[in-house]
């Protein structure tokens, strides 16, 4: 299954959190087929904290969703995330963009992301790998643009 994966961090040392996510999904039935540059971006939700530092990848998998969103956690407690403050600082935010062309709407998981459309950190990383990508919502990526400022850092 294709899927595509957001990360982000904003506390600490922003690449090492962001070099070691990507480091720990390899090798878990998970192979990395394309990884955007890092964007420095606001932080959402109108929590005052530090400058995001974001990226998206293209993974394949054979994993479940659940079973990726389970890898994701643990990966994501694994280099010190706690879950404090919805929306808050953290180490690192591994989240679940699109799977396939799944559909979930669980408590514990939503596909596709329910925020996809609206954060521009996550639209300009992902238009980067896949410039020709449809949306769920049946819209071109070239088409959105989401909120907030992002800037390519590398």
């Amino acid at each position: 299954m294709k899927v595509y994966l957001g990360l982000g961090s904003n506390m600490g040392d922003r690449a090492f959190y962001l070099r070691e996510a990507i480091s720990a999904l390899k090798g878990r039935s998970i192979r990395i087929m394309a990884m955007s540059r890092i964007y420095e971006t606001e932080p959402w939700g109108g929590i005052d904290q530090p400058l995001f530092w974001n990226q998206v990848i293209e993974i394949e998998t054979i994993l479940e969703p659940l079973d990726l969103l389970h890898v994701c956690q643990e990966i994501e407690l694994s280099l010190g995330r706690e879950r404090k403050v919805h929306w808050g600082s953290r180490t690192i935010d591994i989240d679940l963009l699109i799977y396939d062309n799944r559909v979930s709407e669980t408590e514990e998981l939503r596909l596709p992301h329910p925020y996809l459309e609206e954060r521009a950190f996550v639209i300009a990383p992902l238009r980067e790998i896949t410039p020709e990508l449809i949306l769920p919502s049946g819209r071109s990526i070239n088409e959105v643009m989401g909120d907030g400022k992002v800037y390519p850092l590398t």
